[in-house]
């Protein structure tokens, strides 16, 4: 089964310099899931949401259709790696409690997937999909990243961005929704991290390989004039959490 790959040409910057997502989160996740015995977090990148799980189930299983990126992935004694796609994770039948998808839901078959998850769900388990869009950080450094991300980069965003940008709002699931609090990544970072991190988007990646030039470098000076003396500043990325649940 073929996949949309837009991180695997640079691996290890996307382990680098993605942002972790907080562990409130985690928490919340794992106090509603209906058993802490088994997790499956698909789409799992580099594992950074695989290994906050692992510190709350007894075994997770995190798959990704790249090996690359599985290559870089955070070791954890109660992960399991595997390459597999999100829509045939070779995972028994309602074998597990909390099904995660971080910041990957726009790039599957979604029909396909959710199929899928309904297989593997145990009776009453908990699914989870999120993303974060564009982060803030001052008003004029935000300013600077709104016309990177419409202008330089805009040409190269694939299509399925467009359901990050619009906070997973629109997309259908078969499972009983439920009310979910909010919840933020927040990083005290150097100009440089932000510029590395906005290097890994698959419109920055998609702008390099087609034009051979680093459109994130090229607005650098705009973004150094619009940052200021600071040595850090605080980055926040707002969460939009959708929550569901396998019927009964």
């Amino acid at each position: 089964m073929s996949f949309k790959d837009h991180f695997s040409q640079r691996p290890a910057e996307y382990a680098r310099h993605r942002p972790a997502y907080p562990d409130a989160l985690f928490e919340w996740l794992a106090a509603r899931a209906p058993g802490r015995r088994c997790a499956w977090d698909c789409a799992t990148g580099n594992g950074q949401a695989a290994v906050a799980l692992a510190d709350r189930f007894d075994a997770v299983v995190a798959t990704d259709a790249s090996a690359a990126q599985l290559e870089r992935a955070f070791a954890h004694p109660r992960v399991t790696y595997r390459v597999a796609p999100a829509e045939a994770s070779g995972l028994d039948d309602a074998s597990v409690d909390l099904l995660t998808v971080a910041q990957a839901l726009h790039w599957f078959d979604l029909d396909a997937f959710w199929r899928e998850a309904l297989r593997v769900l145990r009776p009453g388990g908990l699914v989870a999909v999120w993303s974060y869009a564009l982060h803030t950080i001052t008003p004029a450094v935000d300013a600077a990243t709104d016309r990177l991300t419409h202008d330089a980069l805009g040409p190269y965003w694939p299509a399925e961005n467009r359901l990050v940008f619009e906070g997973y709002a629109a997309l259908p699931a078969p499972f009983a929704a439920e009310e979910a609090p909010t919840f933020a990544i927040e990083a005290d970072w150097p100009l440089e991290a932000v510029l590395d991190y906005v290097r890994t988007w698959s419109a920055a990646q998609r702008g390099l390989a087609a034009t051979g030039r680093d459109l994130v470098g090229e607005m650098a000076p705009r973004f150094a004039a619009a940052w200021g003396d600071a040595a850090r500043r605080r980055v926040r990325w707002p969460l939009h959490l959708r929550v569901g649940r396998a019927p009964a």
